[in-house]
């Protein structure tokens, strides 16, 4: 099997501010005080399963010099950089038309750049058994996610319940309000999208012919100069006129052999503070911290990054984020952290 994995990293983790900003957002830091940045955990589950001569990073132009830096050991003609951000489909587009090029029989996995997984084992194993399904099939398979909680922030898959593991999708939901979400935890046949997609290059490339044939016509034009000198100018002529859609909207809503594997294996988007506070170790307060020398006093439930600094000491508060970047400081309630893009536009 000619696996290839496609790495999405253009984001701008504007909910994380200041810890995520646009010259540096979340995908390239050490968000869990690791020492690894979420993309370097990203590629490190994901390498056994393909090698690192098939990954490709999709990103924009401006982190292309990051991902180089963090991810030496994949080849620079595999980073891909977008010149202007159109959302998911034309990101998916462009590499997907690039491997196809180069690698016609390719089986591709799509995925997000920052993202968690606790359990990498069985992260594999979906992975593997999607692929398996994928290889010689015009079928697509989106990881789901079995629900723990009615969550509002992310948008949902209703499967068709059948006893096999592999099932087909009935709909795609949007993120629902917290009633609805109460309702599809308690239905049992609703998961959490993760936004991880598995298909092989035909299949995916005539999706995109098909739902949305503004966006192939402009990268096939664009593949005219793939692995040429002309590249480069090629893609920032033309990339920027892809209509701006999400391969949701685009293909999953739309293509007929929509398949999902309700997944369990500790994923989290790592969308917000409450979420890297529900993932982080807490002490006997419920304290979450990244960063050394943070002292804690007559504090309960707070997540505090402050890596950077010589020593931070914090007293008194009760659910509040305190976080620390390049000279930036918020503290800020926990339960007002929808606000925090409205705090430093």
């Amino acid at each position: 099997m000619d696996t290839h994995v496609v790495i999405m990293a253009g984001g701008i983790g504007s909910r994380f501010w200041p810890m995520s900003t646009p010259t540096c957002p979340k995908q390239f830091i050490d968000v869990l005080g690791v020492g690894k940045s979420m993309i370097q955990m990203t590629v490190e589950r994901l390498a056994p399963i393909c090698q690192l001569d098939h990954m490709w990073v999709v990103t924009s132009a401006d982190y292309i010099s990051i991902v180089r830096e963090q991810l030496p050991s994949i080849p620079t003609e595999n980073i891909l950089a977008e010149p202007a951000a159109r959302s998911t489909a034309p990101c998916i587009a462009y590499a997907c038309w690039k491997i196809k090029q180069k690698y016609p029989d390719a089986n591709i996995v799509v995925t997000p750049s920052d993202a968690l997984v606790i359990d990498v084992t069985e992260y594999r194993r979906v992975i593997a058994k999607a692929l398996e399904f994928t290889a010689d099939s015009d079928s697509i398979v989106t990881i789901g996610i079995k629900p723990t909680r009615p969550e509002v922030g992310y948008g949902y898959i209703h499967a068709i319940h059948s006893d096999e593991e592999i099932q087909k999708v009935e709909a795609f939901k949007e993120k629902p309000d917290l009633e609805t979400a109460k309702a599809y935890l308690a239905d049992g046949s609703y998961l959490w999208n993760a936004g991880i997609f598995v298909w092989n290059v035909r299949t995916i490339t005539s999706a995109i012919s098909t739902y949305v044939p503004q966006i192939a016509e402009v990268i096939e034009e664009m593949s005219k100069a793939f692995y040429t000198d002309s590249e480069e100018a090629t893609v920032k002529r033309l990339f920027p006129t892809c209509e701006k859609i999400s391969i949701d909207y685009a293909v999953m809503e739309k293509a007929p052999h929509i398949y999902t594997i309700p997944a369990e294996f500790g994923w989290s988007d790592v969308g917000t503070w409450g979420a890297l506070h529900t993932i982080l170790p807490k002490d006997s307060e419920a304290n979450a911290v990244v960063g050394e020398n943070v002292s804690m006093f007559d504090s309960t439930g707070c997540v505090v990054h402050t890596s950077s600094l010589k020593k931070v000491v914090i007293e008194g508060l009760d659910g509040y984020i305190v976080t620390e970047k390049d000279g930036a400081l918020l503290i800020c309630r926990l339960s007002d952290e929808q606000r925090i893009r409205e705090f430093h536009d």
